[in-house]
């Protein structure tokens, strides 16, 4: 029988909607690290500097889970529980607002703008629609159950209370949730519309763009022309599976980049965001039955993309 290791709640209140970083130390039967600190600076400091680590030890910001401050010179125990605050990196305010679409003891639905990134991660920590929404609602516990894309708008699902996270999650691993997706695009009469398409999609760690590869599909999406005008396509995406770019990886391979994509069809060197210029993707409607209390819930984005076509 394999035991499992009960981990202890967090000692460190949020800040500023962040969880604290909790980290167990590894078995070592190497015995490469003589003390706790010696794993620490091995582990972070490729990410912050070693000498930060350091300092970070003698500033007591690592907690074991009692509160107590680590003594980083404290022999190494396999299966300890260290917490820390991560440094935040600074970020610039994402000005735009998170409009909630339905909440109840249970969930919250909102439109994500465009350029504000679901979780913390990587340089977006506090300007992220979790950390927002934790401290703008006052729901510390705020988890989502999907991840949207930081340059695609509109609906994300959160879950109010930890315990329920893993039932709404599941919902979307089975493909459960129907999403539908408005883009614009160039307008190609010579595309020939409604399609299927089906592919398969990689995409590599630290490497920007995902790519299509030989082999058996992994993605499918379903495209449709809603209305064109003035040299642009409006088109309804439905994807069937969710990898990571699926949408923006599909349309370009059929000739019709999304307006404003910085990777597809080439990877733009531009620093910084272009608030004038959003990718022209939408996560417009999101429908599921509820796993708790078997309500079918519908939902629609109250947002528009700018540069959608008149009719």
């Amino acid at each position: 029988m394999v035991r499992r290791h009960r981990t202890p709640a967090s000692p460190l209140p949020q800040r500023d909607g962040v969880d604290a970083v909790r980290v167990r130390l590894p078995a070592d039967p190497e015995g490469r690290w003589a003390t706790v600190g010696d794993h620490l600076v091995d582990r972070f400091g490729a990410a912050v500097g070693a000498a930060r680590v350091r300092a970070m030890g003698r500033e007591g910001r690592f907690v074991t889970g009692d509160g107590r401050a680590l003594d980083p010179g404290r022999a190494y125990e396999p299966g300890l529980h260290v917490f820390f605050h991560r440094d935040l990196p600074a970020e610039a305010r994402v000005p735009f607002a998170i409009g909630v679409v339905h909440r109840d003891e249970r969930l919250v639905v909102v439109d994500k703008p465009h350029f504000l990134a679901t979780t913390p991660r990587g340089s977006h920590v506090a300007e992220t629609v979790v950390a927002r929404l934790r401290r703008d609602l006052g729901l510390p516990a705020l988890q989502p159950a999907h991840r949207l894309d930081r340059l695609t708008a509109g609906l994300v699902l959160l879950v109010v209370r930890p315990q329920d996270r893993g039932a709404y999650q599941q919902l979307f691993a089975r493909r459960e949730v129907r999403k539908g997706y408005e883009a614009v695009a160039a307008h190609d009469p010579g595309v020939a519309l409604p399609r299927t398409v089906r592919s398969r999609i990689e995409k590599e760690r630290g490497v920007l763009a995902a790519r299509e590869v030989p082999g058996a599909p992994n993605s499918e999406t379903r495209v449709e022309l809603a209305a064109h005008g003035g040299g642009l396509g409006g088109y309804r995406l439905t994807p069937s599976t969710g990898r990571t770019h699926q949408l923006r990886v599909h349309m370009n391979a059929l000739g019709l980049p999304l307006l404003h994509d910085p990777l597809y069809p080439a990877v733009c060197d531009e620093a910084g965001d272009d608030y004038r210029r959003p990718l022209q993707l939408l996560a417009r409607t999101l429908e599921f039955t509820d796993p708790l209390t078997g309500t079918q819930h519908s939902f629609t984005s109250g947002l528009r993309l700018a540069e959608w076509p008149a009719a």
